[in-house]
């Protein structure tokens, strides 16, 4: 079943426009998710809105969006006047600039969507703009409204579509002098970064995100597994302290001789294991239910 789209509208670029539609990149499906119970009855737990002056619930209709002007003083706005407010991004992705998305510093990158024609009319359209941004390598710059608010985006080509990420607002945005300010220049010993750098080169790896286990998660299904077949919950493992670093420079040299030997023990294991190794017995067939 193909995935909901997120927001649906058009791509422009010059008097060049088509209908395209935004899907979610990430997926929370498959998540362990809770819910709150009541201990004594079993029960799951139901939250209601309360006024929060009488203490008695709220009905579904009598609930209203307020915008406090003063203290304890509100402007009441009504969904359908939310939904009436329209600006050229509540539906069009108008590209008014393209840059190398390599220029865009990694703290403003939020939020990826896939950006694909949303009808069979607008593909040729779509292949287009995408391909002419892949034969420069540029990425365009637009604005979108979505869930009730205008975020600025860069849009760039991926495979048979294209990538929407939001970005963040330059006034929403921490600058990394206001962190790093406070970190005092060191002087550091040339041989001791030429020893890290041997480290990194002995890590090299590409990046294989199927790799990346969730082991949180994994810990929680093992718990349900255990409190559902009427087993004590598994003992935590302690997380292991790591150990003060005295000497820094032999602390390199341990953690290369450390990767060395990682490396060279797979070899041994080879040679140990020329020998024919015997046949593993066959499974025995499962009784079909």
């Amino acid at each position: 079943m193909a995935p909901r789209p997120a927001w649906k509208g058009y791509l422009k670029l010059s008097l060049v426009t088509c209908a395209v539609e935004l899907t979610n990149v990430v997926t929370h499906a498959e998540k362990v998710s809770f819910h709150v119970i009541n201990r004594r009855t079993g029960n799951r737990v139901k939250r209601i809105y309360v006024d929060a002056e009488t203490g008695k619930p709220v009905e579904d209709e009598d609930e209203i969006k307020g915008y406090e002007v003063e203290n304890g003083d509100y402007v009441h706005i009504e969904d359908d006047e939310i939904e009436a407010v329209q600006v050229e991004s509540s539906n069009m992705l108008a590209l008014d600039g393209f840059v190398d998305k390599a220029s865009i510093q990694q703290i403003y990158l939020d939020t990826p969507y896939y950006l694909s024609p949303a009808d069979k009319v607008s593909e040729d359209a779509f292949a287009v703009i995408r391909e002419a941004m892949a034969a420069k390598k540029k990425a365009g710059l637009a604005r979108i409204v979505l869930y009730r608010r205008e975020r600025p985006v860069v849009i760039e080509p991926l495979g048979k579509g294209m990538v929407l990420t939001t970005l963040r607002y330059d006034s929403t945005v921490r600058q990394p002098d206001t962190v790093f300010d406070e970190i005092k220049a060191v002087k550091i010993d040339k041989e001791m970064i030429e020893l890290a750098q041997h480290i990194i080169d002995k890590k090299a790896t590409k990046f294989d995100p199927s790799g990346f286990d969730d082991k949180y998660e994994e810990a929680l299904i093992e718990l349900i597994r255990a409190k559902k077949a009427g087993r004590k919950a598994p003992k935590a493992k302690a997380a292991s302290k790591p150990s003060n670093v005295v000497n820094l420079f032999d602390a390199l040299k341990k953690s290369l001789a450390a990767d060395n030997d990682a490396e060279a023990a797979p070899v041994k294991a080879t040679r140990a294991s020329s020998k024919k190794a015997p046949e593993p017995k066959a499974k025995p067939k499962r009784k079909s239910a």
